[in-house]
C-alpha cells in the first residue's frame, strides 16, 4: 500500500537515512514501496532525549532509522525501559511499555515510536515539562 505524504513549503523529513527537505510550495510524494520515513517534527536530536520518556523515545526513533546499529539501539532501548518500568505505577502506562516492547521485538519499530510519544505525553503531565524536539499534540 502507498505511503502519501503531503508536505508544507520547507517541510524536511528522513527517508531511508537521507534528509529531504520540500521546496517552496507545498506537495505530496507517494511512496510505492516500504521506506523508513519520518517527519521533522518526530525527529529528536541526541540533545533533547535528558528526560526517561525521551530515553526511550530516542534508541527506538534509532532503530527505526538506522537499521545497521540495531544491537547497541536496542542495549539503550530495553536498559532505559527497565529503568522507566521500575518506577512507573500506572497500569495504563506500564500496558504501553509492553506494548512498545512487543512492536520494537516484533520489528515494528514505527509503531513502537509513535506509542512511545504518549510516553512522553504522561511524563509532561506529570512533571510538568516543557516539551521540546517532538511534538506530541498528533500535528
Amino acid at each position: 500500500m502507498p505511503l502519501k505524504l503531503s508536505l508544507k513549503p520547507g517541510e524536511r523529513f528522513v527517508l531511508n537515512g537521507a534528509v529531504v527537505q520540500n521546496g517552496d510550495r507545498r506537495s505530496t510524494l507517494i511512496l510505492q514501496n516500504k521506506a523508513s520515513v519520518l517527519r521533522e517534527k518526530d525527529i529528536m536530536q541526541t540533545a533533547d532525549a535528558v528526560t526517561p520518556a525521551r530515553r526511550i523515545y530516542f534508541p527506538v526513533m534509532m532503530m527505526y532509522l538506522d537499521g545497521g546499529e540495531l544491537e547497541s539501539h536496542y542495549d539503550e532501548f530495553v536498559r532505559r525501559m527497565s529503568e522507566f518500568m521500575g518506577v512507573i505505577g500506572n497500569p495504563d502506562v506500564l500496558a504501553d511499555c509492553v506494548t512498545i516492547s512487543k512492536y520494537v521485538l516484533a520489528k515494528e519499530f514505527y509503531k513502537a515510536l509513535m506509542l512511545s510519544r504518549r510516553l512522553i505525553e504522561y511524563e509532561n503531565e506529570r512533571l510538568g515539562n516543557v516539551p521540546t524536539g517532538v511534538s506530541t499534540d498528533g500535528d
